[in-house]
C-alpha cells in the first residue's frame, strides 16, 4: 500500500524531450496518459507539465538543467525509481506551491465540496491525492461527517475547518494527516480513532497546552502526544452496537483495558484520554451520569460535538489543565 503522496527530487538535467521519451511514453503505453501544460505558472527556474492518466491519475513534473521534482498517484517511471523521496514541507518552497495550487485546482474540480474547506483540503492533502487512499478519505468526509454519529457532511467540516484553521497541526502535517490512511477502503473505526487524536489535539490546544504528536520512545512505543513532561495516549471507544458488549459504560471500560494491557502497561504514568465522540447522545449520558472509571488514572473521559462544545469528566492526578475546557451537560 503506498503512503501519502510525496515529491521525488531527481538530480540529474531534464530536457522537454527527455520528459516525453522517460515518462510519458511509458505511461501512455501502461495506462494510456496526455502530456499537458501546467494549470499554474511553474516554479521559477524550472519548466512543468502534467501527466493526466486515463485511469484518472495524475502526475506532475517541474524540471531545471540541473535536476527535477516529480509527483503523482500513479506508477512511477522507471527513470526515477532510485531518486530520493520528500514532503512539502522538506521540498523547495516555490516547488512545494506550484504542486499545492495543481493540486487544489484539480480537487476543485473533483470535489469541489471539499475544496470549499481551505485549511482541511490543504492538510489533507497528501491523502487526498495518495495512490490508494484518495476515494477513501474523499468518502469519509463526504459520507460518514468525518466521525460524528449524528451530523452533517457540512457540520463534520466545519468542524475540523475550524480546527486545521489554527495552524496547531501544520508542523505535523503529514504525521497527522498519513494517519487517516492510505487503503483503498473506507476503515470507518480507525478512521474515526483517528479523528480523535485531532479531538484531543483540539482540547489541549484550548486548554492553552503545547505539545507534540506521536512521540517515540525508548520502550519501542510511539504514544499519542508529549505535553511537557507528560505523555498522552488517545483511545476513541466504539458504541454498544459495533462491539460485543451491551452498554456504553462496558464500552470504555473495554477501551480502557485494551490500553491498559499495551502501551500504558508500559507507561504506566501517562494520561489517557478517551473520546466518546461516536456515541449518540443517549449512550454519552450514561456515561457522564456514572462518571465511571476505566481501568486507568489519570484519565480524561470526553466527547465533542460539531458545534464546538466539549463535555466531560477528569478521574485522576492529572497535570494538565484540562477539566477547564470540559463543561458538564445541560439537564
Amino acid at each position: 500500500m503506498a503512503g501519502p503522496v510525496r515529491f521525488r527530487h531527481s538530480l540529474e538535467g531534464w530536457s522537454e524531450q527527455r520528459v516525453h521519451d522517460a515518462l510519458y511514453q511509458p505511461l501512455d503505453a501502461n495506462l494510456g496518459a496526455t502530456l499537458a501544460s501546467p494549470w499554474f505558472s511553474p516554479p521559477p527556474g524550472y519548466e512543468a507539465r502534467r501527466l493526466e492518466m486515463d485511469n484518472g491519475d495524475l502526475a506532475l513534473f517541474s524540471w531545471s538543467d540541473d535536476d527535477a521534482y516529480w509527483l503523482g498517484n500513479t506508477e512511477t517511471p522507471e527513470t526515477l525509481w532510485r531518486t530520493d523521496k520528500c514532503t512539502f514541507e522538506e521540498a523547495p518552497y516555490p516547488v512545494t506551491r506550484w504542486a499545492q495550487r495543481e493540486l487544489l485546482a484539480q480537487l476543485e474540480e473533483e470535489d469541489p465540496w471539499l475544496a470549499a474547506y481551505d485549511h482541511l483540503a490543504w492538510f489533507f492533502l497528501p491523502v487526498f491525492f495518495s495512490k490508494d487512499g484518495r476515494e477513501s478519505t474523499r468518502n469519509f468526509f463526504r459520507e460518514h461527517a468525518a466521525g460524528f454519529p449524528d451530523a452533517s457532511q457540512e457540520e463534520g467540516l466545519e468542524f475540523y475547518e475550524e480546527l486545521f484553521s489554527t495552524g496547531m497541526l501544520d508542523d505535523y502535517r503529514y504525521t497527522m494527516a498519513s494517519k487517516l490512511g492510505t487503503s483503498a477502503g473506507v476503515d470507518l473505526t480507525r478512521m474515526q480513532a483517528t479523528m480523535g487524536e485531532f479531538n484531543v489535539a483540539r482540547l489541549l490546544y484550548d486548554a492553552d497546552h503545547d505539545f507534540e504528536p506521536e512521540v517515540e520512545l525508548g520502550s519501542g512505543h510511539a504514544l499519542d502526544f508529549q505535553v511537557g513532561d507528560v505523555l498522552v495516549e488517545v483511545t476513541r471507544p466504539q458504541p454498544p452496537r459495533r462491539r460485543r458488549v451491551d452498554s456504553p459504560v462496558a464500552a470504555i471500560k473495554a477501551s480502557g483495558k485494551a490500553k491498559t494491557s499495551d502501551q500504558i502497561a508500559v507507561h504506566g504514568n501517562a494520561a489517557l484520554f478517551v473520546d466518546c465522540t461516536s456515541f449518540r447522545d443517549d449512550h454519552w449520558r450514561q456515561i457522564i451520569g456514572e462518571k465511571p472509571a476505566v481501568g486507568h488514572e489519570p484519565v480524561v473521559v470526553f466527547r465533542m460535538r460539531p458545534d464546538g462544545r466539549t463535555e466531560g469528566y477528569v478521574r485522576g492526578n492529572l497535570p494538565l489543565d484540562v477539566a477547564r475546557v470540559l463543561s458538564q451537560p445541560a439537564q
